[in-house]
């Protein structure tokens, strides 16, 4: 596959992907959130608390995003292995570990302060930990970035 085609997949899949978390962010989730209240009015002083912790989560989900884009256009560009791109990838390891903290530690605060069920915490356990996987992985990839940006340097210079 070349450089341009693959830099055209990736950005249409965080583009779709964008596209995807403004629909869950901005019509699923405050749709579920609407139907939880009727179902049970006495949660409806936790609506309001819920949408901002999920939408304060999603700036960091779009920051990267934003930050992938970027990297793609690398890729197409024929840079795909540069000190710019391991860079980029170092952020989005950063946010996705800020991702996770901060849902983490809503949850906690809900939980203590009693807005939150111990059944939720399990289930927000499992977010945490896919945003750790990502962080992990994002920042695995940037090392190896640097690595294959300095074999690529070395290369150059010999030739």
């Amino acid at each position: 596959m070349k450089q341009t085609t693959l830099s055209k997949w990736l950005k249409l899949i965080t583009l779709g992907t964008g596209i995807c978390g403004i629909i869950v962010c901005a019509g699923i989730i405050p749709m579920l959130a609407d139907a939880a209240v009727k179902q049970y009015p006495e949660f409806s002083n936790c609506r309001w608390p819920w949408l901002i912790l999920i939408w304060t989560t999603a700036v960091p989900f779009f920051a990267a995003l934003v930050l992938f884009w970027k990297i793609s256009t690398n890729i197409g560009t024929d840079r795909s292995f540069s000190t710019e791109n391991a860079r980029l990838l170092k952020w989005i390891a950063i946010l996705a570990a800020s991702f996770s903290c901060i849902f983490f530690s809503g949850n906690l605060i809900y939980w203590l302060i009693g807005m939150n069920h111990p059944g939720i915490i399990l289930v927000s356990l499992l977010i945490d930990f896919l945003g750790i996987v990502a962080s992990v992985a994002a920042s695995v990839l940037s090392h190896l970035v640097v690595k294959a940006a300095e074999l690529q340097d070395q290369s150059d210079l010999t030739i």
